[in-house]
């Protein structure tokens, strides 16, 4: 099996726990009633961590996909090599830092970590080209 789709199992994983962390900070602001309910009620906005932990969810979906295509292309058309292991890696451990660099709200290092992991994606996408 190709490393890089393990990178992709690690990365679902990831993905998870952004999905748990998000939840667990919305719920913790709105309460557990509110999380059991149907929400079929108005809410306020989520504020200070909690909406910053449900941005960096939905920040980690945006990108999430084409890492996804991007890795299974490679594998499919046999073109995984040093750079694309390398850009899996890269994606990987810098959405595991966005996440609480995100979190306690470090605006340019939170710049710098997302465009790491975006730079890993693209190593992976060019052994596409």
């Amino acid at each position: 099996m190709a490393l890089e789709i393990k990178w992709l199992a690690w990365s679902i994983a990831l993905g998870l726990v952004y999905v748990l962390v998000a939840a667990s900070f919305s719920t913790m602001q709105r309460g557990l009633l509110w999380n059991a309910s149907n929400r079929d009620i108005e809410v306020r906005p989520l504020i200070g961590p909690a909406a910053r932990a449900w941005r960096a969810n939905l920040n980690f979906l945006e990108t999430f996909p084409f890492f996804a295509a991007a890795v299974l292309g490679v594998v499919l058309m046999k073109t995984t090599n040093a750079r694309t292991l390398e850009g899996c890696e890269l994606y990987f451990w810098a959405r595991v830092a966005y996440l609480p660099i995100y979190i306690f709200g470090i605006p340019y290092l939170r710049t710098l970590v997302w465009a790491a992991g975006f730079a890993g994606l693209l190593m992976v996408l060019g052994a596409l080209w």
